[in-house]
């Protein structure tokens, strides 16, 4: 394995995310983040989410800009189809995650990446959301990620790349994992 002997420019800062490893191993609670998005319906399945501030550091947060995802259903559900699904777009933030996460670790390992590309499917049995069988759950039943990565490295160093990636992945463990959600009325 290729560890930071040979310089490559992944664009990632790697020396600061060590160094945050550092400082959060001296106070544990500033690690400690919560994240955000508000949700506001637009009309029938359209709706449109707001993305800024956050909790990090032991302090509030605010992004330069506020950024926005949109979701709404395909035609062949009685919708506009104005915009990705909101399974779609946990398909979207599954790929994004592991494809950052292999960016970081390749960066860190010293690997030049030419190109990574993560195309992601998941199957669903609308039955489920339809309520039709109760026995049919109304999420993924299954999602498949399949890397293709140019990059100057090995076989085993690449596959080696996207392991590691997907030991890290926040994304990959919110989905493989039980989270507790709340949902309340306010």
């Amino acid at each position: 394995m290729n560890i930071a002997t040979t310089i490559a420019d992944n664009g990632v800062n790697t020396e600061a995310l060590i160094g945050a490893r550092g400082a959060f191993a001296e106070a544990p609670q500033a690690a400690r983040f919560t994240f955000r998005s508000t949700c506001d319906w637009v009309e029938g399945t359209y709706s449109s989410n707001a993305i800024n501030g956050y909790f990090g550091l032991g302090e509030e947060h605010q992004r330069a800009k506020t950024f926005r995802i949109e979701s709404d259903h395909p035609v062949v559900f009685a919708a506009a189809d104005r915009a990705p699904t909101p399974t779609e777009i946990v398909l979207s933030a599954l790929a994004s995650c592991l494809t950052g996460g292999v960016a970081a670790v390749a960066q860190h390992r010293g690997i030049q990446l030419k190109s990574v590309r993560a195309v992601v499917e998941g199957d669903i049995d609308v039955q489920g959301i339809l309520g039709m069988d109760p026995e049919i759950r109304n999420g993924f039943s299954s999602i498949r990620v399949r890397f293709e990565i140019d990059a100057d490295a090995s076989r085993e160093d690449i596959e080696a790349l996207v392991a590691q990636s997907q030991k890290r992945s926040a994304v990959f463990d919110i989905l493989t994992n039980p989270t507790s959600v709340a949902v309340s009325v306010a």
